[in-house]
């Protein structure tokens, strides 16, 4: 499926990222992944939220430098070769993965792995056609 991912850039400091995560926590907003990227300066934090229009405005209200990406979130079996069998489907099509990030769910056996690439829908159809369903609907925070 495709998700709105939260960019946050936040300088290399003491804090920060505990100042960004309770300003989320403090408005009730879940978090189901995050995955940081970082340099000698500054960082990438990127989250998947349950309210990402809601997580934007509240960082940009207090001051972060925020963007809203649509990436592809693709379930995958918690088990060897999962992975594996989904980066090669989209080898073989030439699509490219930007970078990735995976986090398991509530339910037991159940893993989802975050996919940035150029075309989500093409990523997608793609995944569909190698008979990973990459397409549902379903609601992350429900897994």
């Amino acid at each position: 499926m495709i998700v709105d991912q939260i960019a946050v850039y936040v300088e290399n400091k003491l804090g920060t990222l505990a100042e960004v995560t309770e300003i989320m926590g403090d408005a009730g907003i879940d978090l189901r992944a995050l995955s940081i990227a970082d340099s000698s300066d500054f960082g990438v934090l990127r989250i998947i939220a349950d309210d990402p229009a809601r997580a934007h405005a509240l960082l940009k209200e207090a001051g972060f430098v925020v963007s809203t990406t649509q990436v592809l979130a693709v379930p995958l079996a918690d088990a060897p070769g999962s992975l594996a069998k989904v980066l090669r489907i989209l080898a073989e099509k030439g699509i490219s993965v930007e970078y990735a990030y995976a986090f398991i769910t509530r339910k037991q056996g159940n893993a989802y792995v975050i996919l940035r690439v150029a075309d989500n829908v093409l990523a997608r159809d793609v995944l569909a056609g190698g008979g990973v369903d990459a397409a549902s609907d379903g609601n992350l925070f429900d897994q």
